[in-house]
């Protein structure tokens, strides 16, 4: 009889070691239902939650507007990959113990050679770790919760919610908003599309496509990154007639500039970096382009019916008898669907929960202006965030409650060097956030603190205890 091994035996052991959590040092107030909320219940949810969790800040609660674990976030909905871009031993939501990674729960259920085997993680199975890792460590996520709107307040943050469809009103001293890569903004479609075209003809790569529906289709794809070459394998994958990949460059991106930034040193001190120097790195990376790894476009090119088109800028589109005719570098060409994998823009004021105070918001372009050969205005639309991820402001005392929204999505990339949010950014990111988060619930109730650490304290024990043992001097033995 063969017994069962239980394969999360080492995470157990694991937080058994650590210790127990700590005590919720926050005091609590009057009128405030959460220390910190945590919008998006996926990853990075779940990691900030276990490492607020650690810090010893209770009252922490993380929403998301999915109706359940399935749809909240884009692993099992709008990422299309088969395996994830970056390499498999990356530190992750571990946050430093080991026996919570995925090479640790990889190789609890497949074995140490089945984890040599793979290059790079599955995307399915990445969910399903993300999944087991919110469920070990007990993270709750409240799905059907969707942020309406951020009101400033006194002291804290009125959250305006949608739960179920209802309208509720919560508040939060803090809140950090983990909502992905359109979080900052949204998806940027090509003008030459929304202007032109009804919208049953073209998806953005950040929606539900039914590409079931694409069978025996004649489909265009924009856009020459990661993302258009994953809906491309997947249009044909379907049962798509031709597809037609339309990149603007003359060459598909081929430099990894960011990878580049990925040692110690850089990844660790990036954040001090002058803003001069950041800029120029932001705007070296976003002439070299967004690269695709190798095996996105060994997918699409497999297949003779994928065509891909370089130097070619839709300029010209209109709808006929229900078909897309374009006009690109003098041909036409007829689709019958188009996708626009052409990435997201970011600017606060689009962001409804924002509504309220995104004119106060200080950007990169406030900040800094660069030399007129460096200039680029998406760029410039970006927040310059603090070092523990927040808002700051454009005018110093204009808005001071900026400082408690907390901003854990790609819109800190030319703050930070990295798309934030992305599993490279966990292990020097997450921490970095949660210590600022520590330093203003602390210092905000400092009297609170001061009073616990220099107020009067009970004796371990009494000085009867070694009484006994204290030397008595015999005064007539010392007389000679």
């Amino acid at each position: 009889m063969t017994t069962a091994i239980d394969p999360d035996i080492g995470a157990r052991e694991a937080l058994r070691l650590l210790g127990p959590d700590p005590d919720n040092w926050v005091p609590d107030r009057l009128d405030i239902d959460h220390n910190v909320t945590i919008i998006g219940g996926s990853g990075t949810g779940s990691v900030f939650a276990f490492a607020l969790r650690r810090a010893g800040i209770g009252h922490v609660t993380v929403i998301d507007a999915a109706e359940d674990e399935v749809h909240a976030g884009l692993w099992l909905n709008r990422a299309r990959m088969n395996k994830l871009r970056t390499p498999k031993n990356l530190p992750g939501p571990e946050l430093g113990i080991p026996a919570l990674s995925f090479q640790a729960w990889y190789e609890a259920r497949h074995g140490i050679e089945a984890y040599e085997a793979i290059d790079r993680i599955p995307r399915v199975l990445w969910a399903e770790y993300l999944s087991w890792y919110r469920q070990f460590l007990g993270i709750q996520v409240r799905y059907g919760t969707r942020l309406v709107r951020i009101e400033p307040a006194d002291g804290f943050l009125r959250l305006h919610l949608e739960v179920n469809g209802e309208p509720k009103v919560e508040t939060s001293r803090k809140v950090i908003l983990g909502n992905g890569v359109g979080g900052g903004g949204g998806p940027y479609i090509p003008t030459v599309l929304s202007k032109n075209l009804p919208r049953h003809l073209y998806a953005h790569t950040a929606d539900a496509i039914d590409f079931a529906a694409l069978q025996g289709k004649t489909v265009a794809v924009l856009g020459g990154a990661a993302s258009a070459f994953d809906a491309a394998g997947v249009a044909l994958e379907a049962g798509a007639k031709a597809v037609h990949l339309f990149a603007r460059r003359s060459a598909i991106a081929s430099v990894p500039v960011i990878r580049v930034r990925g040692y110690p040193g850089a990844y660790d001190n990036y954040p001090s970096v002058s803003d001069e120097a950041r800029w120029f790195q932001a705007w070296r990376f976003r002439q070299a382009g967004s690269t695709p790894p190798p095996d996105a476009i060994e997918r699409v090119i497999k297949f003779p019916n994928f065509h891909l088109h370089l130097a070619a800028p839709w300029t010209s589109v209109e709808e006929r008898h229900g078909q897309i005719i374009s006009y690109v570098n003098g041909e036409t060409f007829e689709f019958d669907f188009a996708i626009a994998g052409t990435g997201y823009f970011v600017d606060p004021v689009a962001r409804p929960e924002l509504a309220d105070f995104s004119q106060h918001i200080l950007r990169w372009r406030d900040r800094y202006q660069p030399p007129a050969d460096l200039r680029d205005d998406e760029l410039g639309a970006y927040p310059y965030l603090g070092r523990g991820h927040e808002y700051q402001e454009k005018e110093p005392g204009t808005a001071p409650y900026l400082k408690n929204i907390h901003v854990y999505n790609p819109t800190g990339f030319v703050s930070f060097g990295l798309p934030i949010g992305d599993i490279p950014s966990i292990k020097r990111d997450v921490p970095a956030v949660v210590s600022r988060i520590s330093h203003d619930l602390f210092f905000e109730d400092w009297d609170h603190h001061q009073t616990r650490i220099t107020g009067d304290i009970a004796p371990d024990f009494e000085d009867s205890l070694y009484a006994a043992a204290v030397w008595k001097q015999n005064v007539g033995a010392l007389v000679s």
